[in-house]
């Protein structure tokens, strides 16, 4: 009997240990496809100024742009080793889930229904946003409450639809739903007249305002806001070393800005005696072993793309088209939400 017992629990042991195997094979997977391809391959939306769009020279810009790039950088040594999937509303997770993309950097809204049944995980968050409501100036609306009966654009399983399906019922309002799925015809069918209303993050808003209207003063913001839409990067469920990476990648650039730690200045940091930028820049080794990197990981994303305030400007702030202020989007040291956690 005892000998009996004795080879289940050796048999039950070795079943354990191979679970743990098999957890860290998956958790490597994505890390070693991406090293053997040769390219970090990203899902974006392809259309929305601040996040993800070609500049007039053709270059993609945005922050979610610059997102996949630093995990490039710390990841492959190189951020133009990057390669750009549009991905619509629709087809953004199937693309992540069959492994079409290593990540999703699509202004994806954390929720807690796509973080637990999906199959995903969600990084830091990169922008804080909540959905605003434009309107054409001629439509003489001054609130939400003004738009009984109006023909509202959305596109199909976005956080705005459920949004606009919240707010028409909270006030009793009937409304039709014109629903596209391609972001570029959306904003087409909103600025040529198609829809009274367009709903979408306020970010969103601005960027398709700043990018399709003929005079962007010709539309204005509604004062409401809704909900709450934390976006961040998007990982597949399980494997747990990728989303370590991705993680401390957002959190190195959030790190350096506190820090001060710039593209332009890095180098001169290479004789601090800050132990916490030592740490951040690989200059005191071991923090890189931990994500299974190597210690310049940080270093490279700071040197190619820089803290996370210089992607911001140039995306959303004073080097951009739409000079957003960074308000919640600051360090939490200037009254914003961006905090990391100790590089130790």
């Amino acid at each position: 009997m005892n000998g009996r017992l004795i080879g289940m629990a050796a048999a039950l042991g070795l079943a354990t240990l191979g679970l743990a195997s098999g957890a860290q094979d998956v958790a490597a997977s994505t890390l070693e496809t991406v090293k053997q391809r040769g390219t970090l391959i990203c899902g974006i939306h392809g259309g929305r100024a601040g996040f993800s769009v070609l500049d007039s020279q053709g270059r993609w810009t945005g922050i979610d742009i610059d997102t996949c790039r630093a995990v490039a950088a710390a990841v492959l040594g190189d951020a133009a080793k990057t390669q750009f999937v549009r991905t619509t509303a629709q087809s953004r997770f199937p693309a992540l889930q069959t492994g079409e993309v290593d990540i999703l950097t699509n202004n994806v809204t954390l929720t807690l229904l796509r973080d637990t049944n999906l199959g995903f995980d969600f990084g830091p968050i990169t922008f804080y946003d909540a959905q605003g409501f434009m309107v054409p100036r001629a439509l003489g609306a001054a609130s939400v409450k003004d738009l009984n009966g109006a023909t509202v654009c959305v596109a199909p399983g976005s956080t705005s639809e459920k949004v606009v399906a919240d707010v028409f019922r909270q006030h009793s309002m009937q409304y039709r739903a014109v629903v596209i799925d391609k972001p570029q015809e959306l904003s087409q069918a909103f600025f040529s007249g198609r829809c009274d209303v367009n709903v979408q993050t306020t970010s969103g808003l601005a960027s398709q305002r700043a990018i399709f209207a003929a005079n962007p003063d010709d539309f204005v913001f509604l004062p409401e806001i809704a909900g709450k839409d934390p976006m961040g990067p998007v990982v597949r469920h399980g494997d747990n070393q990728w989303k370590d990476i991705i993680t401390w990648v957002v959190y190195a650039m959030i790190e350096a800005e506190e820090a001060g730690v710039t593209s332009q200045n890095v180098d001169s940091f290479k004789d601090t005696t800050d132990q916490n930028i030592r740490r951040l820049l690989g200059l005191t080794p071991g923090l890189g072993r931990a994500l299974g990197l190597d210690d310049q990981w940080a270093y490279r994303i700071i040197k190619q793309v820089g803290n996370y305030g210089e992607a911001y400007e140039r995306s959303f702030g004073a080097q951009s088209a739409l000079k957003l202020p960074r308000g919640i989007n600051d360090l939490w040291t200037r009254g914003g939400l961006l905090y990391s956690p100790p590089f130790n």
